[in-house]
């Protein structure tokens, strides 16, 4: 959930530096949200096309890289009880701000 709210902020500083300095954020927001999920999916393009070309089956890329890196950690929804597993990947992850 810390990340969210990393991003989030680092979002809203931005806005706010854009508002102090009189600057239009460089695109309206549905078309940069647009642009932003064309980036992502296009990076699974490359580890699709390996997977395919490697003759593995579409889920192996779906599995290893695909849902991943496009979904992340989604909520869980056990209540905000973290789970040994979770606790142990936050720790391994040198990437994932925790």
């Amino acid at each position: 959930m810390k990340i969210y709210l990393f991003s989030l902020a680092a979002g809203l500083l931005v806005g706010i530096i854009y508002s102090l300095i009189n600057v239009r954020s460089p695109a309206p927001p549905v078309v940069a949200l647009i642009g932003l999920l064309g980036i992502l999916v296009g990076e699974q393009i490359v580890p699709f096309a390996k997977t395919l070309l490697n003759d593995e089956p579409a889920a192996v890329s779906w599995i290893k890289q695909i849902k991943p890196h496009m979904f992340g950690d989604l909520p869980s929804g056990n209540g905000g009880v973290q789970t040994s597993t979770s606790k142990i990947s936050e720790k391994s992850d040198p990437d994932r701000l925790g």
